[in-house]
């Protein structure tokens, strides 16, 4: 006779890789691909070597049109959000010659996301906040 095992309750460490799973799956499942615009990722650029996160705007074999900020300014962007502070993230064009690579804004077993960060500490979906942003206005006029 078969020893009958009772069922355990998963433990925290499989209900993070079981969420991480299905946000990667619905993320693949829609329409563009994982880089599709209104996604949040992390780019890291070549010549000089740069990184900036922020949500895609187009992904094409041109390049690569993103609003976010450059990551070492993460913080102190997050910071003016939190102080109510007049914050306008730029519209960014990097020429695919100087993408080294793009990932996803994921978290890491333990270490939230950047977006997890930013929404914990304003309370806003970072990924709406920077497509709904107005561009800046522009200068000039008479």
């Amino acid at each position: 006779m078969r020893k009958v095992r009772p069922v355990q309750k998963k433990s925290r460490q499989a209900n993070r890789k079981l969420r991480r799973s299905s946000a990667e799956a619905q993320i693949r499942n829609s329409a563009g691909g994982p880089f599709a615009p209104g996604v949040i990722v992390l780019a890291t650029l070549n010549n000089p070597r740069e990184k900036f996160w922020g949500v895609i705007l187009a992904l094409d074999p041109a390049g690569l049109s993103l609003r976010g900020v450059e990551l070492s300014s993460f913080e102190d962007s997050t910071n003016m959000v939190v102080a109510g502070d007049t914050f306008t993230a730029p519209v960014l064009f990097f020429p695919m010659h100087r993408v080294e690579r793009v990932e996803l804004d994921l978290p890491e077993g333990n270490i939230p996301s950047l977006s997890q960060r930013f929404t914990a500490r304003t309370g806003l979906n970072p990924a709406e906040m920077l497509k709904e942003m107005p561009l800046a206005s522009q200068g000039g006029g008479a």
